[in-house]
């Protein structure tokens, strides 16, 4: 978990940057200080969804920084971002299509779709 730019360090940044203390946001979390500043430092895991969403909301996160913010949670338990698999498992279609891009798709097919996903109103 020493990665340049991890977990710990991305909200430790954004926190420092809206001028909340450690403390504060603690107990904004209902967390010990203690556990918040280990978080930061990397000593321990991120946090679980519930906690990530209203720390996307105490540091007052865009989606963008939101989604960088979960991918790097899964990243820090070496998993996948917290918020993607409930929409990988309620459909078996996705399950379908993620595997067979697996097998098949390059990044270039990726940065098709999801500019086909963009302009039918979503963000990329």
């Amino acid at each position: 978990m020493d990665d340049i730019f991890s977990f710990g360090k991305f909200i430790a940044d954004k926190r420092k940057k809206l001028g909340i203390t450690l403390r504060g946001m603690a107990a904004e979390l209902g967390i010990a200080p203690a556990y918040l500043s280990d978080i930061e430092k990397g000593r321990r895991y991120p946090p679980d969804m519930d906690r990530l969403i209203q720390i996307a909301k105490i540091l007052k996160l865009t989606e963008d920084e939101k989604h960088t913010m979960f991918d790097l949670a899964g990243e820090g338990k070496n998993t996948i971002a917290p918020d993607l698999p409930e929409y990988i498992m309620s459909s078996k279609k996705v399950r379908v299509a993620l595997r067979k891009a697996r097998e098949v798709a390059t990044e270039e097919d990726w940065d098709e779709f999801v500019k086909k996903l963009t302009e039918k109103g979503g963000k990329a």
